[in-house]
Order: structure tokens, then C-alpha cells, then sequence
């Protein structure tokens, strides 16, 4: 944990079991803090229109950036820290409306419409009574919310005892250009037993799972507004050009096109 943030308080939104109130929302600007792990009965979509936000849920993590928005089924334990300056907006789904709604977290790429009913549901100041044109609104909110297709930005974790010290060695060094040969070695193990165990454990192999790593703290630190130079270098790339290949490659776009169009 970084020891420069600080401890961000729940709101009591995601705990109010109230049928006659379906959704629930509400915006705050939050720097450099960390929600402890919790759960609530209410669903929740967590979305930032800037800054980037670190969930982890059970054995993955998320990075959500302003081109996405992460779903959180109700009752499911996570963490959320909020790197430097978010503007997060959130918004809470009673459980006796849930049904028709994804059933695992996922992240998404959040559409404008999506974006707009979600600010647009913040907005209303509800005093314990919704008017017809709000429950409407919120009817089409959860439609859209009904619809939603996972992306691929997250980066699963295990709690194997041995593949959790490989994981935790790779997230303490991403520039680490060691092959799967030097972490099965410390590991007392086989590289092809270790091989195994990332596909085993975290559905994908090594090199998928590393590449997947660099993508997100790409991400990360793009939202920070680091250069793709320097990005590029702590990553551990020999050349800027290099690293814009892969992120294209994988993301459909070029660094600085993502910055562009998702941090602007």
C-alpha cells in the first residue's frame, strides 16, 4: 500500500436496501486515497471521468480509466484506490433489481449514452420520492447496464503459494526482462511445471500475463500523465517505437492517441 494515501470513508449509499428507491448515485473528487476492502447489498458501477482508479476484486485487479467504467455485483468484497486526482462517479442498484444484471465483475468500455444517464441519475435530488420521468430514466439506465460486454483490462491474481511470490516479484519490478527459466529456477520448480501453473491458475501464460501487466501500468500511468518516452523506459523497452507496437497491437490504438481521446 502506498503510505501516501490516505483512508477514504464508504458512503452509506451501497448499504440503503430500499426498493422504492432502485438507483442511487453520487460524485465526489477524491486524491490520492484508498477504500479498505468492503461490500455492500447494492450493485455498483464505479466510473472516473478523470484520473485512474485500482480495484481489486477477489483474485484481480482493474485499472479503470476514464474510458471505462468497472461493474461490482452486490456483495462482493473490493478494494478501490484513487491515484492522484479522480472524479469519480458512482451509482448504487438495489438487490430486488439486480435480476437481468451481470453477475461478475467485470470492466467496460462505457458508452457516451451510458455516461450521460449515469450523470444525469447523479443529478436528481431525490428526498425519498421518485418522480415517474426519474423512474424512467433509471429503467433505461439499467437496460443499458443489462447490455454491457467485459473489455479486457484486468490482470488476474492467485493465491497459490508459489505462483503468488512469481506474481508479486513481476508486480514489484514490471521492467523485470527475466525469463520464465530464471522465476521457475527460484522457485524450485520446472519452467514447464510454472508454465502450467499460469494457465492453471491465472487462465493465460506467462508472456500473456506479463505483456497484460505492462498494458495496465501503461494505462496507469498514462492517466497520470507521465510521456510515452518515459513510460516506455520504465517499462523496461529498449526503444519508444517498441513499446508503441505492443500497446497498438493490443489495444487498437497508439499511446498518444489514447491520451488523446480518453484522458482529454
Amino acid at each position: 500500500m502506498n503510505n501516501e494515501y490516505q483512508t477514504y470513508y464508504l458512503v452509506d449509499y451501497g448499504f440503503q436496501i430500499n426498493p422504492e428507491l432502485p438507483v442511487v448515485g453520487y460524485t465526489e473528487k477524491i486524491t490520492n486515497a484508498i477504500c479498505v476492502s468492503h461490500a455492500h447489498p447494492r450493485a455498483q458501477l464505479i466510473y472516473a471521468s478523470s484520473g485512474v482508479m485500482n480495484v481489486v476484486v477477489e483474485n484481480q485487479i482493474w485499472v479503470v480509466n476514464p474510458l471505462q467504467g468497472l461493474w461490482i455485483p452486490g456483495g462482493m468484497e473490493h478494494q478501490v484506490s484513487f491515484q492522484q486526482d479522480v472524479n469519480l462517479y458512482s451509482v448504487f442498484i438495489d438487490p430486488s433489481f439486480t435480476a437481468g444484471l451481470p453477475g461478475t465483475t467485470f470492466s467496460f468500455d462505457i458508452s457516451e449514452f451510458l455516461k450521460q444517464l449515469l450523470f444525469k441519475i447523479i443529478s436528481f435530488k431525490i428526498d425519498g420520492i421518485i418522480t415517474p420521468s426519474q423512474r424512467r430514466i433509471m429503467d433505461v439506465f439499467m437496460d443499458e447496464l443489462a447490455s454491457i460486454q467485459p473489455s479486457a483490462t484486468f490482470l488476474p491474481t492467485t493465491n497459490h503459494l508459489v505462483l503468488s511470490n512469481v506474481v508479486e516479484l513481476l508486480l514489484e519490478d514490471v521492467a523485470s526482462k527475466h525469463t520464465i527459466e530464471y522465476y521457475a529456477e527460484i522457485s524450485c520448480m520446472s519452467s514447464r511445471t510454472l508454465s502450467r501453473l499460469f494457465i492453471k491458475e491465472l487462465g493465460m501464460n506467462f508472456s500473456d500475463w506479463r505483456i497484460r501487466l505492462k498494458l495496465l501500468e501503461a494505462i496507469k500511468r498514462l492517466g497520470e500523465k507521465q510521456s510515452v518516452k518515459e513510460i516506455a523506459f520504465d517499462l523496461g523497452y529498449e526503444t519508444t517505437s517498441a513499446f508503441i507496437f505492443m500497446f497498438k497491437k493490443h489495444l487498437g490504438k497508439t499511446p498518444s492517441n489514447y491520451i488523446l481521446e480518453d484522458f482529454a
